[in-house]
């Protein structure tokens, strides 16, 4: 979804090609001991080098704890290829009914969630398309709570994973320096970090919102033309992810 406004402050990042290998002798189900075992790339890899996957869930709410998936999209790509041919699209029957709010968001309606899987049967594909590559998304705290939560859920064990947020760059670069005397004055307002208006500052083409493969579409595109705009090709990897 790209409806967030609100940044929150996550912990230290971990060593995570470290971290996969603890989590890969500990996970319980094997989809998540395979998942765990495919690694992450070190920390020092070049971008330019980096195999990623931009992911976006459509959501019921904005809560994890109380609210479901309902549409997965997925994008592979490299900082100079985006690979649409492997890109996946799910819909998925949530645990909780649809509400109305929602719908008209991400415009699933009810009899579309009626022939859906429940998120379980296309577990094993989501992984295997996640597995060795670094995911990107546009506000981190929904991907990793959601998807946590709903292996929690189906597995009784959740899942870490490292991340690129392309909305935490915006923030870099457009929400740290405090507006000044002058610009209060004018009533200027901070500059939006939202996925469309982050892509209009790049020249990128304006998308449809609220559709999961569309988004992730859009925030693979965008993360591209952030590293083109904002980093070279040996920029380290660890200067991004979280």
């Amino acid at each position: 979804m790209n409806q967030r406004t609100a940044m929150v402050e996550q912990p230290a990042t971990p060593d995570w090609p470290a971290r996969m290998q603890i989590l890969a002798e500990t996970a319980q189900s094997p989809a998540l001991r395979d998942y765990y075992e495919h690694g992450a790339p070190s920390g020092d890899t070049p971008m330019s080098e980096v195999p990623m996957v931009a992911l976006d869930f459509e959501t019921t709410g904005l809560d994890a704890d109380t609210h479901s998936i309902v549409s997965i999209g997925l994008v592979p790509f490299t900082s100079e290829r985006i690979r649409c041919r492997e890109a996946r699209h799910w819909v998925v029957r949530p645990v909780l009914p649809l509400h109305r709010e929602s719908v008209t968001y991400h415009g699933i309606t009810h009899s579309e969630i009626r022939e859906a899987p429940d998120l379980r049967e296309v577990l094993d594909d989501l992984l295997a398309s996640l597995a060795g590559r670094i995911v990107v998304v546009h506000f981190r705290n929904i991907e990793r709570s959601f998807l946590d939560r709903a292996l929690r859920w189906r597995l009784e064990e959740g899942i870490e994973f490292p991340v690129i947020d392309t909305m935490e760059l915006e923030a870099r670069w457009h929400r740290q320096k405090k507006p000044g005397l002058w610009d209060r004055l004018r009533g200027r307002k901070p500059a939006s970090i939202r996925l469309a208006d982050s892509r209009t500052r790049y020249g990128l083409p304006y998308y449809a919102p609220h559709h999961a493969l569309t988004d992730a579409l859009a925030t693979a595109e965008l993360l591209q033309a952030q590293l083109q705009h904002h980093f070279s090709p040996n920029t380290p990897l660890r200067d991004l992810w979280h």
